[in-house]
């Protein structure tokens, strides 16, 4: 393996830096209420012990990409009962999340971050048989230590934005060392894997699949607070607006309002992607004329509340299990959309904005077999709202229809596990 100028330029800077580089992550951990011990994982110092028998690392940045790793594990530990899976992620947040979802036979720890001797102490202890590493992580060190200690390695679900695919085809011989370091690469579609063979990617190496997150498990329910929300609104209609965006909300709270006018018992169920903006999201509406009740605040939902506020975590899938409709948020500015099959494996019928490059391949056959709506606006959303509740029938095929799409990506999971076993040489 041939180092690059570049690399060794950066691999210096890295180490340099080094103290700096922890001292910055370790105050943010500290911040969000992340024990000591947790925190050391990012130096490399593991807070477990690695078990016995083969290992293999999946390395995910943050809570989508973690999380859409975790039915693929799940499936893979039934073929591969010898095996222990360590997954890493960078976020608190993430971190939560997966430890309450984690699959059996596996484990938890932050990141170590990309600095040479960190890493060279992580894979130390930790001695993976081999690394999976998710969407857009290519963090040189991580790869080039670990191709220089014989780790085989993939990467899966493999999505560059154009801002990242222009910087690396400034620097073609680093590009090509970094993708090099890989068995394997799955893309998300045709048009990352157009891109990764201009950055320098071997052809031979190179797969073009689907968005993994569109083959996750349903998002686990709690069946008592359903029950109590069904208690809660006691018959009135509900509608439900899930993982928003900053100047998103306004456009929803506009829809709301217009369907309110027919609907005056009509209540909003608002789930913000990123729940701390709760405090200031309720200001916001009640500034917009609308009565709103926090669950982060300990509020319950009343007969005058028009927006019940659902700014907590982990419980999205009990919320689309309530809920006849969802409108899938990111979509009505360019964020690039959600995962439409979480709802869709619950039974809500879908609505999105035309911004869903992200999920670009999950959301083409919910559109093209009328499986999911498009809208655009704040009136064309209220519209396509009032159109199913007025007819229920039409949204429960449309509903159907969407979860028929979702029940058929179970196949391309199994493919997936195949090309993994395979590029990896993982064996029972």
């Amino acid at each position: 393996m041939q180092l690059t100028r570049l690399y060794r330029v950066y691999r210096a800077a890295t180490t340099i830096c080094a103290p700096l580089i922890r001292r910055g992550v370790d105050r943010k951990l500290r911040k969000a209420g992340v024990p000591e011990d947790r925190r050391r994982e990012t130096a490399g110092q593991a807070s477990l012990p690695r078990p016995d028998g083969p290992l293999i690392w999946f390395h995910a940045a943050s809570v989508g990409e973690s999380l859409s790793v975790l039915t693929l594990i799940a499936r893979m530990a039934e073929t591969l009962p010898r095996h222990r899976f360590l997954i890493t992620s960078g976020t608190p947040t993430s971190a939560a999340l997966i430890a309450a979802r984690l699959p059996a036979h596996s484990m938890h720890q932050f990141a170590p971050l990309d600095l040479p001797e960190t890493v060279s102490r992580f894979y130390r202890h930790w001695r993976p048989d081999a690394a999976v590493f998710v969407e857009s992580e290519l963090w040189p060190n991580m790869l080039v230590i670990a191709r220089a200690r014989g780790i085989p390695m993939a990467l899966l679900n493999a999505r560059l934005s154009r801002k990242s695919v222009e910087g690396w085809s400034k620097w073609p011989d680093t590009a090509r060392l970094v993708l090099g370091c890989f068995e394997v690469i799955v893309t998300q579609n045709r048009a990352n894997t157009d891109a990764l063979l201009a950055m320098g990617a071997n052809p031979e190496r190179l797969r073009t699949g689907i968005n993994l997150k569109s083959t996750s498990a349903p998002l686990p329910v709690d069946d008592a607070l359903v029950a109590r929300m069904q208690h809660s609104f006691a018959g009135r209609p509900v509608w439900l607006a899930s993982s928003t965006h900053p100047g998103e909300e306004e456009i929803i709270a506009d829809a709301h309002k217009r369907l309110l006018r027919r609907w005056p018992g009509l209540c909003l169920l608002l789930v913000p992607r990123h729940p701390e903006r709760g405090a200031g999201l309720a200001t916001d509406l009640a500034r917009a004329g609308l009565t709103v009740a926090r669950r982060a605040a300990g509020d319950a939902p009343g007969p005058e509340t028009q927006v019940y506020l659902a700014d907590t975590l982990g419980e999205t899938g009990s919320w689309y299990s309530f809920a006849d409709i969802a409108f899938i948020g990111g979509s009505l500015v360019p964020v690039g959309g959600h995962n439409p099959f979480e709802p869709a494996a619950a039974g809500a019928a879908i609505l999105t904005g035309p911004h869903v490059e992200n999920f670009h391949e999950s959301f083409a056959p919910l559109l093209a077999t009328d499986a999911a709506r498009q809208v655009t606006d704040a009136a064309t959303l209220a519209d396509a709202v009032d159109k199913w509740l007025t007819h229920p029938n039409d949204r429960k095929r449309t509903a159907e229809a969407a979860a028929r799409v979702a029940g058929r990506q179970g196949a391309a999971l199994d493919e997936i596990i195949t090309t993994l076993r395979t590029a990896l040489r993982l064996t029972p």
